[in-house]
């Protein structure tokens, strides 16, 4: 047994912050499966690098070109393939767990970040193309984000809720997803498989919120306040479950929108590596690492529930936070922003690259661009 099968024990998922084409092919993805893990997220930086990065997709994107396909085509072609596969190795993960686990998500273009009707339209495209129940939809928590999850969630669209900083955000996500779960059962869809999770972003909220202490010489709650942001929406989590409307929908089979933790690895070097990994581990959460912090864990990682502790002590470091004139709200607001723009770049970035690699074909990728006009 592993630390991963001993955090399935103790209800979290460890899910990989991470895809390539290589983790694929050469096995490694099924054998950290084999090992525990129970899901895959991927973004557009983390598919820039895996596209960008390396040559495992070069043969597919030459035969995307020789078909005239247009750049946008290629990257939906190459990213969908990698996520179909991913979404086929933890299928048994999904059975097994009767639709609990198993998932791997695919990002909406985050140039669709501020408009709810376009992030519906795209989401409901990309789920319906993929056709896999163990895909998630992932979706931003921006104020046209939301509504869109409340829609698609009545549709049955599985959604990965991504960006989440703050507990207004989470309070306004988590309410979308019971509304959603409540126009489905009002449609008479089956609540039991539709699944969401919350992704609540952990180390950038200490970096922000690191510079604002240090730049008023206060180091005292330095590396404190991300975990303590985390563990007070989990206990709000925590509430909700035992409301009169959840438990309405509970009775109908619906399952919990469980918080996920995100952006876990240090970016601190000075932090200990698996710092956001030993402090958030309860039941139903997941938590997604990139590879490093994934290795980090499983080496000397330490296994325990620990995201219902000391939360009166979280509330008391956000209370001396607001003491401090720090306004952790118009933190949070400001990173989400910043989060919006670092995806959108990382897409334009990912797009440009596959333009470049198909100019760099022995034609030029004339006659795509003839066929395309792109």
């Amino acid at each position: 047994m592993t630390k991963l099968h001993e955090l399935a024990e103790l209800g979290q998922a460890i899910w990989l912050d991470y895809i390539s084409r290589s983790l694929i092919t050469s096995g490694e993805l099924q054998e950290l499966v084999d090992q525990g893990l129970r899901g895959v997220t991927s973004n557009p930086s983390i598919f820039e690098k895996a596209i960008a990065g390396s040559a495992d997709y070069d043969e597919d994107l030459n035969r995307l070109v020789r078909a005239g396909r247009s750049v946008a085509e290629i990257y939906e072609d190459l990213a969908m393939s990698d996520i179909r596969s991913a979404a086929d190795i933890l299928r048994p993960i999904y059975e097994k767990s009767k639709g609990a686990d198993g998932f791997v998500s695919l990002e909406v273009n985050p140039a669709l970040a501020h408009d709810t009707e376009a992030t519906i339209a795209e989401a409901r495209r990309l789920f319906a193309s993929l056709e896999r129940p163990t895909v998630m939809i992932k979706v931003p928590a921006t104020p046209a984000g939301i509504p869109a999850v409340e829609s698609l969630i009545g549709e049955g669209i599985n959604i990965n809720v991504t960006l989440i900083f703050s507990l207004e955000q989470y309070e306004a996500v988590a309410a979308a997803y019971i509304a959603g779960l409540e126009k489905l059962a009002l449609s008479g869809g089956d609540l039991g498989k539709v699944a969401s999770v919350a992704s609540f972003f952990i180390s950038r909220v200490d970096t922000a919120v690191d510079k604002a202490l240090e730049e008023i010489g206060n180091a005292g709650i330095q590396g404190k306040i991300a975990i303590g942001n985390a563990k007070i929406a989990y206990s709000r989590f925590r509430q909700i479950l035992s409301s009169e409307r959840w438990q309405k929908l509970a009775a109908q089979t619906a399952r919990v929108q469980r918080p996920l933790w995100a952006s876990t690895s240090s970016k601190n070097p000075a932090y200990p590596d698996t710092l956001y990994v030993d402090n958030l581990i309860g039941s139903d959460t997941v938590n997604t690492l990139p590879p490093a912090t994934l290795d980090d864990f499983l080496d000397h990682g330490t296994v325990a529930a620990t995201v219902e502790t000391d939360v009166a002590g979280a509330r008391n470091r956000m209370a001396q936070l607001t003491e401090l004139g720090i306004d952790l709200d118009a933190i949070t607001s400001k990173v989400l922003d910043e989060g919006v723009a670092a995806f959108a770049k990382s897409f334009e970035g990912l797009i440009a690259s596959i333009a470049a690699k198909r100019r760099g074909l022995p034609d030029g990728g004339q006659q795509a661009s003839a066929s395309s006009g792109s």
